[in-house]
């Protein structure tokens, strides 16, 4: 598999997100799942404090097990949703007791990527920053990064690092996929080639709208993760968008492509993007993700053309 950088890391052009692990999943399916993820290649693997109320994390960890030393683990610490009133996400103190509790779930004494889940207006950016450089030297973390950040927001926090003089993010991880293409046009994208600042984009196959599982009036399936979602799925999923998913099914067919080769393929060739974290609840999902990222080398032609279709 193709390795790109993220920092000081290289990663496989495909990882896998973990957010189904402990949600949707329980841990035989998900030791099945990282299983065919280790046999295709796949060595970067996303999960967060917030999954499952920490069993995404608990479940991956067994799942590696030995084979931790072989791999990449990522986590993420500081969403919204984990904090309790007057909690501070870039809070250095709730930063080491956030890590501490995700590797005791892990079953190990260091992460590799470590990343703020939501941006925290109200920590100047220089503390947490510091905290995190701190936690390098320690070795309990390798590299470090940041999600749902604005472009000003990138760019302010990489002023701050400077300023401190300490390591800035070296990643950012927004919603970014052929339907939802706000990186390309706020400015986030253009910031990480100003900054060289690795992009993961999750959401990449839109929670599977972008894999071809779902049809314009037809219900959804019985067991996908828009039906167990309920109204939820609206966010993902309406007739506006499942129109503009036929079109690209049509136009990667005449290609030679499945609508899944051409999402993957769409991301995989932006050089900006360093991995493509798609979630995944079966072996065969991981083994047709990392088949349909190599199946297409995309031209810049042939990306623009996809994205006008997408609307």
């Amino acid at each position: 598999m193709e390795l790109r950088r993220l920092g000081a890391l290289q990663v496989g052009v495909v990882g896998l997100g973990c957010n189904n692990f402990g949600m949707t999943i329980d841990q035989e399916r998900t030791t099945a799942v990282v299983d065919a993820a280790l046999a295709a290649g796949v060595t970067y693997f996303d999960t967060a404090e917030s999954y499952g109320k920490g069993q995404s994390e608990e479940f991956l960890g067994k799942a590696l097990g030995a084979r931790r030393a072989d791999v990449l683990v990522a986590t993420k610490w500081g969403h919204t949703m984990s904090l309790e009133p007057n909690q501070r996400g870039g809070d250095p103190a709730l930063m080491r007791s956030c890590l501490e509790a995700s590797l005791r779930r892990l079953g190990m004494d260091y992460v590799d990527h470590y990343q703020l889940h939501s941006h925290d207006p109200a920590t100047p950016a220089e503390e947490t920053l510091g905290a995190l450089a701190e936690l390098q030297a320690e070795g309990k973390i390798r590299e470090i990064g940041c999600t749902t950040f604005s472009a000003q927001q990138l760019t302010e926090a990489a002023t701050a690092a400077t300023a401190k003089g300490v390591a800035p993010y070296a990643s950012i991880q927004n919603h970014f996929s052929l339907l939802t293409r706000d990186p390309d046009r706020d400015g986030v994208l253009d910031t990480c080639g100003k900054l060289d600042v690795a992009f993961v984009p999750y959401f990449p196959l839109e929670s599977g709208l972008l894999t071809g599982k779902y049809h314009a009036g037809e219900p959804l399936p019985d067991g996908t993760r828009l039906k167990n979602w309920g109204k939820r799925a609206a966010r993902f999923i309406d007739d506006d968008k499942l129109r503009s998913v036929a079109a690209l099914s049509d136009w990667a067919a005449g290609h030679g492509h499945s609508l899944l080769d051409l999402a993957m393929s769409w991301l995989v060739s932006e050089p900006k993007i360093a991995t493509v974290i798609a979630g995944c609840t079966s072996a065969a999902q991981v083994t047709a993700n990392v088949a349909a990222a190599s199946a297409w080398a995309m031209t810049s032609a042939e990306r623009a053309e996809a994205a006008s279709i997408a609307g």
